[in-house]
């Protein structure tokens, strides 16, 4: 696709290129969230399906429900004012986003589970091509959720349509919550339910409760069957455990880093093991 995919060209070239483009940028970062509104699907950025270094991805038919939580990367000079899937010019300092299945363009909230910030932006290309990753941030994006330093974070990704309710800003989630009665927003009323319930999740902690669920199965023979075949491939930390919703999840972890789970995604890839995604609990 357009960006990723020539990824393998003359990457110091493109470096160069995307440090005089910032020398002569006239556009200043922004920190504005996108502000959703309706707008026709790219005819160009939303093949039924694309393949790139030797993955094939299907587009999603329908946005609407998506709610995924992974890791977020970031990309910028390298691809500045470059063609982005859409069909537009990819601009680091506008509030946009890479995402490999969404039809674009659209809209996501975007939470850095690690210390409560949250961003809305455009979804406008494709990407990351990378194994172990959700969301690419652009430079402005990632500026704001606290991402640009190390890189990468935990997130959440939601969709959203023009109209949505979108989460103000939130203090980073909390281990000890007081009483849902006792929660509220200053100058607000008292917090919705979906919002109470969100901040009763567990703050992502490496090395203790951030997990890779491998599958679920709601036989769990089919599940045993999954763990022997990894622990004879000699991987070690999994778990089964049967959710309410009676299904059988088998889980590696808990992971100590993003490094570990990008290793343990090659391995899995060799074992040909997908539909993996990460979990905290």
């Amino acid at each position: 696709m357009t960006r990723r995919s020539t990824a393998t060209r003359a990457h110091g070239l493109a470096l160069i290129a995307g440090v005089l483009a910032l020398a002569g940028c006239s556009s200043s970062p922004s920190t504005r969230d996108a502000v959703p509104r309706a707008e026709p699907y790219s005819k160009y950025g939303n093949p039924q399906s694309y393949e790139v270094l030797g993955h094939r991805y299907e587009v999603m038919r329908d946005n609407g429900g998506y709610r995924e939580t992974g890791i977020a990367s970031w990309y910028g000079p390298g691809f500045h004012g470059k063609r982005a899937s859409a069909g537009e010019e990819y601009d680091m300092h506008a509030m946009t986003a890479a995402h490999k299945t969404l039809r674009i363009p659209c809209y996501v909230e975007v939470t850095n589970l690690q210390n409560g910030k949250r961003a809305v932006v455009r979804v406008n290309d494709r990407g990351p091509f990378h194994d172990n990753r959700i969301i690419d941030l652009s430079k402005a994006a990632a500026d704001k959720l606290g991402v640009t330093a190390k890189g990468t974070a935990l997130v959440e990704v939601r969709h959203i349509e023009p109209g949505d309710p979108v989460s103000p800003d939130a203090a980073p989630v909390q281990l000890a919550m007081a009483p849902a009665a006792a929660i509220m927003v200053p100058g607000a009323m008292t917090r919705t339910p979906e919002a109470i319930e969100e901040s009763r999740r567990p703050a992502p902690e490496w090395g203790r409760n951030v997990f890779m669920q491998i599958g679920a199965f709601s036989e769990s023979i089919n599940a045993d069957r999954l763990r022997s075949r990894l622990a004879s491939a000699g991987i070690e930390r999994i778990s089964v455990t049967r959710q309410v919703d009676g299904f059988h999840r088998v889980k590696i972890g808990p992971l100590t880093s993003v490094d570990e789970a990008d290793g343990l995604s090659v391995r899995l890839d060799a074992l040909g093991v997908y539909g993996r995604h990460i979990v905290v609990e």
